[in-house]
């Protein structure tokens, strides 16, 4: 980890204009805290001489006054760019993932461990880290040069125990980075074991298997404990160190210029300004050493960001999560072309998932023009990453693919939380009005169901669309697929978990599309069969090397 890590700002341009008004109202500190002590020292010389205290008095309230306005500002500018580049890296990190292939992105646990609260950890670090190493670059400097002014002797005692601090500070750092990283280890394990266990809740209660999770989230639980409280414990040992070490240095200087001033060798002036100066010298390095502990965190998040945002997307744009229009551009160059009409052109396609030992799909050929084709296959065989493939979710292992910009719904379709109205018109022209809304509903036989909420298209629905069955959230995917403009519509079961009367609707909404578009759809339905044009069969899958 880094005292300050310059990617933030190459990342993030909006972070820099913080960064640098942070950098002044540190440096303004600095001087009001310099002018600070001149002030008190004038105003008790004053009362010790009985001279007149208001020039004192008024300079002293003033750069009071000054002080608090400018650590009162950095505090609400600090807080402000926090929350800006904590929002503005996760919209970074969405925008990085969606802009590559399904191979390059990272498990879902991963992805929402990181997006939620690594993001969240970098608050710390810009809020309350930063605006301390600022102050530590700043106000030491400034100090050691005020009292060296004044002291020569004072100046040299601190220009020797300084150095010090950042010293043993370096070092607590590098002891820390471990721990941090291994508790960041341990809080994504803990976040991945919790996503997974809260998506597959109701499997795991159907098959009895809920209560024994319990056991296996306790033991992960327990690492994230032990490695926070190995860290917490770093923190509060070197935080004390930190604090009898400045403290120590800061006796230092006063020892010497009391000792001087009880000889009458150095005035009271000049001994009362060095004492004040002198802590102004350490605390900030202090500080930086206690608030690096709080920022820890988001340093080691910062890591694991750079790893995502670094590296070149796998594609120029992605289809919106199951259901928008797709890539309009190559695909890794040699393995996906836009099409200059709605045929669908592949040739030897193949396509191996990570760590697999057989081919999903293997030297595929084939060639899809206007109108309705059916894809059939036996379990396994590859239907539904074919449609993955040709939407630009995925990168082929070989071979090549010449497709339009698509529109893939899937059996799981995306349905924003939030109002119904905003999940029809993802994807939908900008002009779409409520007249076509309410068409494409009728057309799936959602229009009376939709009619009778009290919202009605304004109804809120939950994440991935609570709220509405599995066979409801199918159809309003598929009323969304027919309100977008794209030529290739690719459909995975589209008429799964229906009866048979909202079958028989879907498909001639299907029917009808196919008419003026290139549609695909995956399916074993007889009934949907006979509307096709053509019927692809895929071959099973076959072991990486066997002999075809």
């Amino acid at each position: 980890m880094r005292p300050f890590d310059p990617r933030l700002l190459t990342w993030l341009p909006t972070a820099r204009p913080a960064v640098a008004a942070l950098a002044l109202l540190g440096g303004l500190q600095g001087l009001t805290a310099i002018g600070q002590a001149f002030a008190v020292s004038a105003l008790v010389v004053a009362l010790v001489d009985g001279t007149s205290l208001t020039g004192a008095a008024v300079a002293v309230g003033s750069l009071f006054a000054a002080r608090g306005l400018l650590a009162g500002a950095g505090e609400v500018t600090a807080a402000r760019a926090g929350s800006r580049v904590s929002t503005a890296l996760r919209e970074r990190l969405v925008q990085a993932w969606i802009h590559r292939s399904a191979e390059d992105r990272p498990e879902p646990a991963a992805a929402l461990t990181l997006a939620s609260q690594g993001t969240t950890s970098i608050e710390p670090y810009v809020t309350r880290y930063l605006p301390a190493l600022v102050q530590a670059a700043v106000l030491p400097v400034l100090a050691l040069v005020a009292i060296t002014a004044i002291d020569w002797v004072s100046g040299l005692i601190v220009l020797v125990t300084v150095p010090l601090l950042p010293a043993f500070a370096a070092l607590i750092g590098h002891a820390t980075a471990g721990e941090t990283t291994r508790r960041w280890r341990a809080m994504a394990s803990l976040s991945g074991h919790f996503f997974d266990v809260v998506r597959g809740l109701p499997t795991l209660v159907s098959f009895g298997r809920a209560t024994v999770q319990s056991e296996a989230i306790a033991e992960v639980s327990q690492r994230h404990r032990r490695a926070t409280v190995r860290t917490l414990r770093i923190a509060f040992l070197s935080s004390g160190a930190l604090e009898l070490l400045a403290t120590i240095s800061v006796a230092m200087v006063a020892v010497a210029a009391g000792l001087r001033l009880a000889t009458g060798s150095m005035p009271l002036g000049v001994a009362l300004t060095v004492i004040l100066l002198a802590p102004e010298a350490y605390w900030p390095i202090r500080r930086v050493g206690v608030e690096f502990h709080a920022a820890a965190d988001g340093a080691a998040a910062l890591d694991d960001v750079a790893a995502h945002l670094d590296r070149a997307p796998s594609r120029p744009v992605c289809p919106l999560l199951a259901g928008a229009a797709g890539p309009k551009t190559g695909l890794n160059g040699a393995n996906r072309a836009v099409g200059s009409t709605t045929t669908v052109r592949v040739r030897g396609l193949a396509y191996r998932y990570p760590g697999a030992d057989d081919e999903a799909l293997h030297d595929l050929n084939l060639s899809v023009g206007p109108g309705l084709t059916a894809v059939t296959g036996a379990s396994g065989a590859g239907k539904s990453t074919l449609l993955e493939l040709l939407a630009g979710l995925r990168t082929p292992t070989h071979g090549s693919i010449e497709a339009p910009p698509a529109h893939l719904v899937t059996q799981r379709p995306f349905l924003l939380a939030g109002a119904l109205r905003e999940s029809l018109l993802l994807g939908a022209a900008a002009d779409t009005g409520d007249g076509a809304l309410w068409s494409a509903l009728r057309q799936v036989g959602l229009h009376g169901l939709v009619a009778g909420l009290p919202g009605g298209l304004d109804t809120p629905m939950g994440d991935d669309g609570f709220g509405f069955s599995a066979g409801q959230r199918g159809r309003l995917a598929l009323a969304r697929a027919s309100l977008s403009d794209v030529p290739l519509l690719l459909l995975d079961e589209p008429t799964a978990h229906l009866d048979d009367g909202a079958a028989t609707l879907v498909h001639a909404l299907i029917g009808r599309l196919s008419r003026e578009r290139t549609v695909i759809v995956v399916t074993h339905r007889p009934e949907l069969l006979r509307y096709a044009v053509r019927h692809v069969t895929l071959p099973a899958r076959r072991p990486v090397g066997a002999a075809p």
